[in-house]
């Protein structure tokens, strides 16, 4: 992976002020340094800049970005950040229509596909991916987004110009473009935070190129469409059939995933969708006669202060030592301690350019840190829950009931942070509705489920309105809190350049089970009976029926302790940011009450201790990047 920054002029010629071009695009890519230690160089042309910090993975010697290549006397120029898994595919083809190569890198092959394809080169690809690419013959700039939306791409225009980055940073160290939210910026945080509104950066004309989108910029102005979204279709397949297909796409996708010309590993938490992952490619390692390597992680003395609980009931070291002996990989287990988990609590803000998933974000920097001293690439179990109905929430009666994001039903407590004066101000029941009824406006559906939402809860006989319901949580889980997962992975993993795919997050596996009916993958009323069942010969019997526990968290009362310390010293300095924003009273109440960790206000793991987390970062995220409010 990479990072990749710049921006694009059709009416100014950069070559005439070509020092200052060099040295603007340079400060935006400095600033995503982190994501490609390895290499960093810039182009300046007539009318673009482009900027490149590269993670070198494959083909370390040839790869080089920004890249060149040419095709009719014409040029094209490409910053890329991603990994093609049919790399090899797609060069074959593209040698059959006389193209000829230069280096084994699936940046050449992603550049000459466009090249001779135009943009429908997109629908072939098979990967992760965010790029840009100037096409000297029609003037216009290129670029597209993964289908899932595992690469972040960023964007702005000002003064006339067509800025885009991997990370928001880069766009900031621009001088024209300043960190500005408004009071629709802040119902995002408070409101739906640590989630973003799909294609909004928070800030005020900050935007995201949205998963499976693509465009162009031009003298016509900005242009994008969307070139793929999973669709509803009538199963014809039976159980049987599905356990099969779902086998083959899976094993295919993980093996895809590990070409690599530097070290790579797996993460195992002892769960299912890490031991699925792992298990596969210890299969196909051992086949080539290498090791997998393996990563578990926990929190320094955690075993004495776990708390079970219905989302957490047990912990994962008895299963990770069990898979480590059945797939017989080199493990090893890391641990973070509370101070450190603190340290990185405000690093993660710098990492996101905003405020997280807390000590969720901040554990992973961590360990991601600890697996880059051996390791470039990793690989994940990530996404799994989404597209095969893992979460509770897609069982929960209240989902059918309750017309709100299922990870977060309730508003109240958000609410309550809140000064009285920001919260009558702030529209924040009408925005987070107004979000939440646009995406299901956006649900694909079968025709038969084409129905009046107001008949679509389990209350009404009618089975087509629970069937409309299912696919509409899907559908919320991957535009949602997908993509709220995966930015995670990405900044919390890139800021120490190490490279984590998700082989769960492959289009074609997301795209089947999307059209497969509910109970196909709650079969016997088994939570993901169809991943257990098509992978079952890979794992033990014990890891198939374990419950399902989400990503570890800290259970030391000590951080806790901390988080309250360093929030109450905030509060105590009036000059502090969040001080106009928080009902101190309120919160000096609440850190002097017993925490609840039962009752999430987001996902899984973030209850009470994580809000005071959140305002922590909140704050650090409103004085470092001093972001002005236009309320």
């Amino acid at each position: 992976m990479c990072g990749i920054a710049g921006y694009c002029s059709l009416e100014e010629n950069f070559l005439r002020t070509k020092e200052k071009q060099e040295k603007q695009v340079a400060d935006m890519g400095r600033t995503i340094r982190h994501r490609g230690p390895d290499d960093f160089r810039i182009y300046v042309g007539e009318h673009i800049a482009f900027a490149h910090t590269r993670l070198a993975v494959i083909d370390p010697e040839r790869g080089k970005q920004p890249m060149k290549k040419s095709l009719n006397n014409w040029e094209y120029y490409i910053v890329y950040n991603g990994e093609i898994y049919n790399t090899e595919e797609l060069r074959k083809d593209l040698q059959g229509k006389g193209i000829s190569f230069d280096t084994t890198s699936d940046t050449e092959v992603v550049l000459a596909a466009y090249m001779v394809y135009g943009k429908s080169m997109v629908e072939k690809l098979n990967g992760i991916y965010s790029f840009v690419i100037w096409n000297d013959k029609e003037r216009c700039l290129f670029f597209c987004r993964d289908r899932l939306g595992v690469k972040p791409l960023f964007y702005t225009i000002s003064e006339g110009k067509f800025f885009f980055a991997s990370e928001i940073k880069a766009l900031f160290s621009c001088p024209s473009i300043r960190p500005k939210v408004s009071s629709y910026g802040l119902c995002q945080i408070f409101g739906i935070g640590p989630a973003r509104v799909p294609g909004s950066g928070v800030y005020e004309n900050i935007h995201e190129v949205l998963p499976g989108h693509c465009g162009m910029y031009s003298q016509s102005g900005i242009e994008q469409w969307q070139y793929w979204k999973p669709e509803a279709k009538e199963c014809k397949d039976s159980y049987e059939d599905a356990v099969e297909y779902v086998k083959e796409i899976l094993t295919d996708a993980i093996t895809r995933q590990l070409v690599s010309d530097v070290p790579i590993c797996t993460l195992l938490s002892g769960g299912l969708d890490s031991s699925v992952v792992s298990a596969v490619a210890a299969k196909h390692l051992k086949e080539q006669g290498k090791v997998l390597d393996t990563y578990s992680f926990d929190y320094t003395d955690n075993s004495e202060n776990f708390q079970a609980s219905s989302f957490q009931p047990e912990e994962d070291r008895p299963y990770v030592d069990e898979m480590v002996a059945h797939i017989g990989s080199n493990h090893r287990y890391l641990e973070c301690a509370y101070t450190e988990l603190f340290h990185c609590l405000l690093e993660a803000v710098r990492a996101k350019d905003m405020p997280g998933m807390t000590d969720v974000d901040a554990s992973l920097m961590f360990f991601s840190n600890k697996i880059k001293e051996k390791h470039t690439v990793c690989l994940s179990g990530e996404c799994a829950d989404e597209i095969f109905g893992g979460y509770p929430w897609f069982r929960a009666k209240e989902s059918f009931e309750i017309d709100r994001f299922p990870w977060s039903r309730d508003l109240e407590f958000r609410k309550r942070v809140l000064q009285p004066s920001l919260r009558e101000k702030l529209p924040m029941e009408e925005y987070v509705k107004s979000q939440y009824e646009r995406s299901l406006g956006e649900t694909p559906l079968l025709p038969r489920e084409q129905i009046e939402r107001g008949k679509m809860f389990v209350a009404n006989p009618e089975k087509s309105a629970t069937n409309r319901r299912e696919r509409e949580l899907a559908w919320l889980n991957i535009r949602w809190f997908m993509a709220t997962l995966l930015e995670r992975k990405d900044r919390m993993t890139m800021s120490c350049g190490l490279e984590v795919r998700v082989p769960f997050a492959d289009h074609r596996l997301v795209e089947y089970l999307y059209s497969l009916p509910w109970e196909y993958k709650y079969h016997n009323n088994q939570v993901k009976s169809l991943l257990k069942d098509a992978m079952k010969d890979y794992l033990p019997s014990s890891v198939i029926e374990r419950k399902k526990c989400p990503y570890p968290k800290t259970y030391d009362p000590k951080f806790e302790n901390l988080l309250k310390k360093n929030l109450k010293q905030i509060l105590e300095n009036k000059n502090a940011p969040i001080s106009c924003l928080v009902d101190e009273s309120y919160l000096r109440k609440l850190m002097d009450s017993p925490s609840d960790y039962g009752k999430p206000w987001f996902g899984q793991l973030m209850a009470t201790p994580q809000m005071y987390a959140y305002l922590i970062q909140i704050n650090l995220w409103l004085e470092e990047y001093h972001v002005e409010l236009t309320l």
